[in-house]
């Protein structure tokens, strides 16, 4: 597998297989809120448009679990992209099998099919090779462009770069692993890390190899959970990864030895069912109840990491700090997006 940029490619009549990150908020009528998931993909997309490829973009959009849900479909995506390309653009009816192939076959140079929702699969999250090989046969060439995603080990994202001789990286990847670059390797001080998402799995490596750079590391979304437990506390119903405790261990073990300052929730929004309608309520992270969930950081947390985003003079951020495509357990993503906006006008390199 040869890792490039889209630049050095020929795409001329070439099927390119493009990893999107189309996951945009919708409203309760299904439309899309904030488009600039979609915007951002258009360099990488009209590139291969311009240049004669046959564009097959894929994504996924929220947490259907593995199962069939027009709410979830990426239609509103289509439209929108519709839009903004002022061109056709074919929603298939799923993302692999054979009426996909023969969608793929019957294109263009120059046409854009957006395949539905990848997580309609529940071998998406679990890194099939079976799946990922399905999706691998869809394309002549593989481009990343989903930095907000590119670090889960899914089938879109990892399992099918096995299956495909070329792959790249897209203008969007580009730009970010550029900039993620030059920020790791000369930074201005203080260093800060910001680490959310849910699993501790894809990023456990990012973690260890921070410790040596940075000055601050924090943790926050639902792999923190998965640190309150190796810490032996109560986190009832919220996320575990159970099989990563003993890494969780290693992580704290380094960071009580180490001289970063390492920060976890103090305060988390506990509901007792995965819905943004559930009764919500705050908890300190040792009083967890055993029938709850955490969803969120908590005030006494936003205010806490939000203090620490100030003193920054470099911060890398990477993960939510909670279920943020619900509204009632977005709000610490949005308060660390609104603190480091302030700290980027102040000249803080963000």
């Amino acid at each position: 597998m040869s890792k490039l940029s889209i630049d050095k490619l020929e795409l001329k009549n070439q099927r390119v297989l493009v990893r999107v990150d189309f996951n945009v908020p919708l409203d309760e009528n299904l439309q899309i809120t904030d488009d600039i998931r979609i915007t951002s993909a258009l360099p990488t997309i009209k590139k291969i448009i311009n240049d004669g490829g046959k564009a097959i973009l894929m994504s996924h959009l929220g947490r259907p679990k593995g199962e069939v849900n027009a709410k979830y479909s990426l239609l509103p995506a289509a439209k929108r992209l519709s839009e903004l390309l002022k061109k056709e653009i074919k929603l298939a009816p799923d993302c692999i099998g054979a009426e996909v192939e023969s969608l793929v076959k019957e294109m263009n140079p120059g046409d854009v099919i957006l395949l539905e929702n990848l997580r309609f699969h529940k071998e998406e999250e679990k890194n099939i090779p079976d799946f990922a090989q399905q999706l691998a046969r869809l394309g002549d060439i593989y481009v990343n462009d989903a930095f907000g995603s590119a670090h889960r080990a899914h089938a879109s994202t990892e399992g099918i770069t096995k299956f495909i001789k070329v792959c790249a990286a897209g203008y969007l990847m580009q730009k970010e692993l550029d900039y993620l670059g030059s920020a790791i390797s000369n930074p201005a001080r203080p260093y800060t890390a910001i680490l959310g998402g849910a699993k501790i799995s894809g990023k456990i490596d990012v973690i260890m190899n921070l410790f040596d750079k940075v000055d601050t590391l924090i943790i926050g979304g639902g792999m923190a959970f998965t640190f309150f437990k190796a810490q032996g506390k109560e986190i009832g119903k919220s996320l575990l990864e159970d099989e990563k405790l003993s890494l969780a261990k290693e992580v704290l073990q380094k960071a009580e030895k180490s001289k970063i300052k390492f920060l976890l929730p103090v305060d988390v929004i506990v509901a007792e069912e995965f819905k943004n309608d559930s009764p919500a309520s705050v908890v300190e992270v040792d009083n967890i109840p055993s029938d709850k969930m955490g969803l969120d950081i908590g005030p006494e947390t936003i205010k806490l990491f939000c203090e620490e985003i100030a003193k920054a003079k470099t911060i890398v951020w990477n993960g939510p700090m909670g279920v943020f495509e619900m509204d009632n357990f977005a709000k610490g993503t949005f308060a660390v997006a609104d603190a480091l906006a302030k700290a980027t006008s102040k000249g803080t390199v963000t």
